[in-house]
């Protein structure tokens, strides 16, 4: 079974199933419980009803400490794992594995925006942003896809199908601090088959004057006022041995 006890001496493994350190864990860790009572007051239940009884009473279930839990919820938006696979890491069905995403990711989340560690939603909001404002005016933007269940709907699947990635997934644009390698900003879920740059046309983001932005070809042609835009550029010497 997947568990914090088992992780925590192997540094390597932890940041590669959480991506987060140990250090970092056990920073985000007494914030989550703090907003996990805030989430779920121990005198009630998890639909809010009065309890019948004291907390803790009944069958134990199997992610039973909180460290066991934030570690289940942090793996899953890392791996990306179907909910059956997660749970089956964790000994649990994927009805339970289903209920406990369910439950800790605003959990989560709330903790992350109480740390000031919570990417930008609001695109306008972006040159404000205090992850943005660490460090000089140097961030990166880019797409990134996911993988996503085939919708059974024959249009829906079209947009979904992504002509890179030969299969259906999500997109969403993402704004690197290239100084600290946090997300600044995190865009709407898309379509997989939306194109990088229709994105950001769309849904326009904004920056502090004399930003400098790196971008891939995705982005070519998206030039934000005010803005020092940089592009890797193919060598002439690969250019001519195509």
């Amino acid at each position: 079974m997947l568990s914090y006890d088992k992780l925590k001496d192997k540094p390597r493994e932890f940041l590669a199933a959480t991506g987060f350190t140990l250090a970092e864990f056990e920073r985000l860790l007494p914030v989550c419980q703090t907003a996990y009572e805030h989430q779920y007051p121990p005198e009630l239940t998890y639909e809010g009803k009065t309890r019948q009884r004291s907390p803790g009473g009944g069958t134990k279930g199997t992610l039973v400490n909180f460290a066991d839990q934030l570690l289940f919820m942090l793996v899953y938006p890392k791996t990306n794992p179907l909910q059956v696979m997660h749970g089956l890491q964790c000994t649990l069905s994927q009805s339970q594995a289903n209920s406990w995403i369910h439950r800790l990711l605003p959990v989560l989340q709330h903790a992350l925006r109480a740390m000031g560690q919570a990417p930008e939603r609001d695109a306008q909001r972006g040159e404000t942003s205090a992850l943005a404002l660490a460090g000089a005016p140097n961030l990166a933007v880019d797409g990134t896809e996911r993988r996503r269940q085939r919708p059974r709907d024959a249009s829906t699947q079209k947009e979904h199908y992504s002509g890179k990635k030969k299969t259906h997934t999500d997109k969403n644009i993402l704004l690197i601090n290239e100084h600290t390698g946090k997300v600044v900003y995190l865009g709407p879920t898309l379509p997989g088959k939306t194109h990088d740059k229709k994105a950001v046309d769309e849904t326009p983001v904004t920056y502090r004057m004399n930003t400098t932005l790196d971008k891939d070809s995705g982005f070519q042609g998206y030039e934000p006022e005010g803005m020092l835009t940089t592009q890797p550029q193919k060598s002439p010497k690969a250019k001519s041995s195509q």
